[in-house]
């Protein structure tokens, strides 16, 4: 799969958006190393602090799925005009599933017209995760 199929898989999952309250309907869809996509969307909670984001219920879908490394590219698309970027709490979360597998993932902010493409590393310098530990 490459980017453009990435992206469109992202476009996709935003398409199961549950954002009545902010009517912002993100996607996510992950490539990892074997092919396989996982894609995600947000799902808002009246009790806002209890929403999710696309890119941790991506992540939670292929860790509960039993993926723990391979992490190669994340799209990330949503309404507006501008490329859209992880939230700092989705950052980290992607950082604990890249640092898995030993990779620096690049991220594709999506607008409509126009892709950003970054690694997580940049998005996220001097991450904590699980290499802190030890």
């Amino acid at each position: 799969m490459n980017d453009d199929d990435l992206i469109a898989a992202a476009r996709k999952a935003a398409e199961n958006s549950y954002s009545p309250y902010s009517n912002f309907a993100v996607g996510s869809a992950l490539r990892f190393a074997d092919g396989s996509v996982v894609t995600g969307t947000n799902i808002e909670n009246a009790s806002y602090g209890l929403a999710l984001c696309a890119e941790t219920v991506a992540v939670s879908k292929a860790m509960a799925g039993g993926i723990r490394g391979g992490l190669e590219a994340v799209a990330v698309t949503g309404p507006g005009e501008a490329p859209i970027t992880p939230c700092g709490r989705c950052r980290q979360v992607l950082n604990e599933l890249a640092q898995l597998g030993g990779t620096d993932p690049l991220i594709l902010c999506v607008g409509p017209n126009e892709i950003r493409r970054v690694k997580l590393s940049e998005l996220l310098p001097d991450a904590f995760g699980p290499a802190s530990l030890d």
